[in-house]
């Protein structure tokens, strides 16, 4: 996998990875939570949950699907407590990896996941294969809007760094806009799709605070913005009138054809 992932900006020993993760939780689990609904997702589905990060649809799931199985899989798994649910089966495992073989699955969900990894295509493709006949897969993933659309000069250059910083790691944070054409070249049926636009700054709802904490200093580090930058970028939030959208979150899911026994 990525060493975003286990070293780098990503990586768990960063000290503001959780409350990245958990930002990201409050400003969309209520949307994918919303198309989850839609599925129909039943108390005795079997489902996946890739790249879980700090858990929170995992528990959604073991919380819907009481008489079945939930896998939360991530590559470190310390945001995971394993015992709040009978039902649920935390797995410390490598999605990349070739022979990572999960089970078969009623539903399998992907959030903000493969963008980050350079094999992308063909981890999409075998998550294709896990799925049960019926069975959905969920990917959703940012694609980040042309930074130089922005309104804000520091945004457009906070920006370009940033996506040029997670370029670095292998992420591609365009990638989202093919991921329905993708579920359905890997022969999954009834695609569909939908876009959830970020927020930054307006009101108090912004959730980018935590991930620029993050990703600042290494940007500071390689020269691409100032120290004196990001601490601006810090007292705009404050400014009701700062209000932008870096991104949409587009989210994708498609099913396994049923069998013809």
């Amino acid at each position: 996998m990525s060493g975003g992932y286990r070293t780098g900006m990503l990586s768990k020993d960063n000290p503001h990875e959780r409350e990245r993760l958990e930002s990201i939780q409050g400003s969309v689990d209520a949307v994918t939570a919303g198309i989850l609904d839609t599925l129909g997702v039943g108390p005795s589905w079997h489902c996946l949950e890739l790249g879980a990060g700090a858990g929170s649809i995992a528990y959604w799931l073991a919380e819907r699907c009481r008489d079945g199985r939930v896998v939360a899989a991530d590559i470190d798994t310390r945001y995971l407590d394993p015992a709040r649910y009978a039902n649920l089966d935390v797995q410390e495992a490598d999605v990349t990896d070739d022979g990572y073989a999960p089970g078969r699955f009623d539903l399998i969900h992907a959030r903000y996941l493969l963008c980050h990894l350079p094999a992308r295509d063909a981890v999409l493709a075998r998550a294709a294969t896990w799925l049960k006949p019926g069975g959905w897969l969920v990917v959703e993933e940012p694609f980040q809007l042309a930074a130089d659309t922005s309104p804000f000069p520091l945004v457009r250059r906070l920006m370009a760094a940033y996506e040029r910083r997670y370029a670095a790691h292998g992420a591609d944070l365009t990638w989202a806009r093919s991921v329905p054409s993708l579920l359905a070249r890997n022969g999954l049926t009834d695609v569909d799709y939908r876009g959830n636009l970020a927020r930054m700054g307006c009101l108090g709802k912004d959730r980018w605070a935590p991930l620029i904490k993050q990703a600042g200093p290494s940007l500071v580090a390689d020269g691409l913005i100032t120290d004196a930058e990001l601490a601006q970028f810090f007292e705009m939030l404050a400014d009701p009138a700062f209000i932008d959208i870096p991104q949409v979150t587009i989210s994708a899911w498609a099913r396994c054809p049923e069998s013809d026994d």
